[in-house]
């Protein structure tokens, strides 16, 4: 690092940034602030000198934002956990702030203006609404969270995410050092606990199963407790719905359900299609088409394909009506996009978790003619700078 890291510097802040910090300025400098609102007035340490930028974390609020509010996570902060970024944030604050953000990203990014509000997803309760989590282990054999960009665990397990009880008996120096352990509260409640490590590809249950019961509306899928599901309980309900009002008056139709996972919006699909219409799910996960291929069952007109996405749009010879994508956190990218907009896909629904990523491909796809038609910005994970956009594009 250079010479401004662990220098000590009063600042003020000022608009949000992606990613979770706010920006200040120092001498003509950028500082990213962390644990910092707009508008406050904090002593800060700087931790990382980019060179023309900083990083920064808030030491002390001198003048705080009348949106801060006492943590709402025991754990997270500076020198805790970096599970709770925005913990110290008023919850509806934080979805204005969030909303914010993604407009500011789509702005520089996407050359589209949207502005709006992040909307809460099920009771919109910022506790408690985690059903997932992977722990890493240290030398010591106990399980805990990584510090902000630090291999050091926090083995205080109170994560504000968590449901009560859902991390219980799990804090004890049980584990192998080198470990990750992965706990999932299925919905039919039981929990599993699953361990990992760099040798085991698939790890052992050392609770429940290694498969965890996940179900939307009356289908019910078996997902391994290592792979991915939506980790708000309500989540996975909410974009299944938000899939379903968008593709409605689809009739007979070819869908393609790209980044699959295990299937969830390919049985959304599969229904507005009906037993006339065609569907293919691609994922490169074993694993999740595994778990696709038997909750899907019962849906012949649902091809599932194990492939990445790139090779399996070059080798189709037909497009599709209808293209829901739901990337990892970089996004599709200009090489997916132009595929899809090559195909002639009239209708794409893109689902993001990164603002900065979506809007690069909203920027993408507009520049294949492509109109932003609807856009949904879901707080799908409170207490953190995190969020999902959902976007239907239409050409």
């Amino acid at each position: 690092m250079g010479e401004g890291e662990s220098a000590e510097l009063v600042l003020e802040t000022g608009a949000a940034a992606n990613g979770g910090s706010c920006v200040a300025r120092h001498d003509g400098r950028v500082v990213f602030v962390r644990y910092a609102l707009p508008g406050e007035r904090v002593r800060v340490r700087v931790t990382g000198d980019r060179g023309s930028y900083w990083h920064a974390e808030t030491l002390e609020v001198l003048e705080p934002s009348p949106d801060r509010v006492e943590s709402l996570c025991p754990i997270a902060g500076v020198d805790g956990a970096g599970c709770c970024d925005l913990a110290f944030v008023d919850p509806d604050a934080a979805r204005v702030l969030k909303g914010q953000v993604v407009a500011n990203q789509l702005a520089r990014l996407g050359d589209f203006a949207w502005s709006g509000v992040a909307e809460p997803v099920g009771d919109g309760a910022a506790r408690g609404w985690r059903t997932r989590v992977r722990l890493a282990v240290g030398a010591d054999g106990r399980a805990g969270f990584h510090r902000y960009h630090s291999s050091t665990l926090v083995t205080d397990l109170r994560c504000g995410q968590l449901p009560d009880g859902m991390l219980d008996g799990l804090d004890e120096p049980r584990w192998r050092p080198g470990e990750q352990v992965h706990v999932v509260l299925g919905d039919d409640g039981t929990r599993h606990v699953v361990c990992t490590n760099r040798q085991q590809r698939r790890g052992h249950a050392v609770e429940g199963g290694y498969d965890a019961v996940q179900r939307v509306g009356q289908r019910e899928w078996r997902v391994p407790a290592t792979g991915f599901w939506q980790s708000h309980r309500d989540a996975a309900a909410t974009y299944s719905a938000l899939v379903a009002d968008w593709t409605r008056d689809l009739g007979a139709a070819r869908a393609w359900d790209l980044y699959g996972g295990a299937g969830l919006f390919a049985a959304v699909l599969a229904e507005a299609v009906g037993q006339s219409g065609q569907v293919l799910t691609v994922d490169t996960s074993r694993a999740a088409s595994r778990a696709a291929r038997s909750a899907l069952a019962d849906l012949p007109q649902v091809e599932i394909l194990t492939d990445s996405v790139r090779r399996a749009l070059g080798g189709r010879r037909e497009g599709a009506d209808v293209a829901v994508l739901d990337p990892p956190r970089s996004g599709a990218g200009r090489e997916v996009i132009d595929l899809l907009a090559d195909a002639g896909v009239p209708r794409v629904i893109h689902v993001g978790c990164e603002a900065a990523a979506f809007s690069r491909d909203i920027g993408l796809y507009r520049g294949h003619g492509y109109h932003v038609e609807k856009l949904r910005v879901f707080d799908s994970f409170p207490l953190t700078h995190h969020i999902e956009c959902v976007a239907l594009l239409t050409k």
